[in-house]
């Protein structure tokens, strides 16, 4: 260990994976290191079955029902990957590709008046859902079109529409889209966490809105994709990235001291020994004193032996319930995968239900979600910090991530590493070379 190196990692969550394995292809020397045993931090695949109630303090153990336990990877924080997303593109940038198997995901719903409905995925569901009323499909059918032959750098396509300075708000005035479009549109195709994004420029959430829709056409019955037996392997598919590249891991090995010297980090102390480096990376577990607590998560995971009802019997989906449906200042998100992900024994299903903390009473809060699940056989709550770097890192040259928030996607995680990235290294992540993933291949 007593060597220098470019940059130092501190935890194997995804995000911290994903640096890694980028810093190594950017040619930097790496060392990567993880008090705990296993790969993952607080987004660890559990497996077999039994580690899901060791984690959970459960004094019981699975039923025999469940058969093979290690047909189970329980994935602590589920997120789907949008298939034209930031995540695809740096698997496919970075060639962690070929360690994985992806599958899509059947289905995408949002909640409205207490019932379900499927996000359209085509033109032909856009005409048929119950959604919205006749004359609300036309005036959306012509936002839609307005989005998709929207670009950013071609004035000709803004239709008068200044969308780098007009508000969302008035975009959807402009195309007279009504209140409940308006919901399903920012919450469960923008994805946006809360209201806020009506107040500012159109322009990301117009370019959202292309990105779920330009998924959808690429594979199909959903914009999103999950791998084969969970998310454990993509942080190990980063490490084994980073290793090709040079990179040292060492995992099972205890954090003592970060060492600065002028205010600026110059190394990290195990016990006696002491690693020296030109920056860190890490999660906000390594670093008490330098994150501020800014909420909470509250999480279920639910086993169950049928689907989501009303989702067309579909094997994997995601539901978001907007925050206007519900009363709240945040969205619940609930998403469903089974064994054809691998996830699961065969004719089990898990379900996950998320939402951020407004309240004393934490898991009353997912009941709008719970409820949609119908009967489970277990569940698991868990209720987590939020936690934020106090700053951005560059004075210091330490570089702190944010915890994972209660979305069942991972757009936000994305941004939180390129926004590191680009803090660390000094410019932005370079996107234009990256091809586009065949799920054929």
């Amino acid at each position: 260990m007593d060597d220098k190196y470019d940059v130092i990692v501190l935890g194997t969550g995804l995000k911290e994976c994903i640096l890694s394995g980028m810093m190594s292809v950017s040619g930097k020397k790496v060392l990567h290191m993880d008090r705990n045993k296993y790969y993952g931090g607080e987004s660890a695949s559990l497996t077999p079955l039994d580690e899901m109630y060791t984690h959970f303090n459960r004094e019981d153990k699975p039923p025999a029902k469940y058969e093979r336990f290690r047909d189970w990877n329980v994935d602590l924080i589920p997120k789907f990957l949008m298939a034209n997303g930031q995540l695809v593109k740096l698997l496919i940038h970075t060639g962690v590709t070929r360690y994985l198997e992806f599958k899509s995901v059947e289905g995408s719903y949002v909640y409205k008046g207490g019932k379900i409905y499927k996000v359209p995925a085509n033109e032909q569901e856009a005409i048929t859902t119950s959604l919205m009323g006749l004359l609300e499909k036309r005036r959306y059918r012509k936002f839609l079109q307005f989005v998709m032959e929207f670009d950013v750098e071609n004035n000709a396509t803004w239709q008068g529409f200044n969308a780098k300075v007009e508000p969302m708000s008035a975009c959807f005035k402009k195309f007279g889209v009504d209140d409940n479009t308006q919901q399903f549109s920012g919450h469960a195709i923008a994805l946006h966490l809360n209201d806020d994004y009506l107040a500012k420029p159109a322009v990301e959430t117009i370019l959202r809105i292309k990105l779920y829709f330009e998924s959808i056409v690429r594979y199909g019955k959903s914009p999103y994709l999950y791998p084969l037996y969970g998310l454990g392997e993509l942080p190990q598919g980063f490490a084994r990235l980073s290793a090709i590249y040079g990179g040292t891991y060492m995992l099972d090995k205890d954090v003592t001291e970060i060492v600065y010297e002028d205010g600026k980090v110059v190394g990290v102390k195990s016990g006696e020994e002491m690693a020296r480096c030109d920056m860190v990376i890490g999660d906000p577990s390594y670093f008490k004193e330098k994150v501020k607590k800014v909420g909470q998560v509250v999480r279920a995971i639910c086993i169950m032996n049928h689907p989501i009802p009303n989702t067309k019997d579909s094997l994997s989906c995601q539901v978001i319930i907007p925050q206007g449906q519900v009363g709240r200042k945040s969205d619940i998100y609930v998403c469903c995968v089974s064994s054809t992900h691998m996830v699961t024994s065969k004719g089990y299903y898990t379900a996950l239900v998320a939402t951020t903390v407004e309240t004393g009473n934490p898991e009353a809060e997912l009941k709008p979600g719970l409820d949609l699940l119908g009967s489970i056989e277990e569940k698991f709550v868990a209720v987590n910090d939020l936690y934020e770097p106090l700053d951005d890192g560059r004075e210091n040259q330490v570089f702190i991530s944010k915890n994972y928030d209660a979305t069942t996607h991972f757009e936000t995680t994305c941004n939180d590493v390129l926004d590191i990235f680009a803090r660390a290294t000094g410019g932005p992540f370079d996107f234009s070379k990256v091809q586009h993933l065949n799920l054929d291949e």
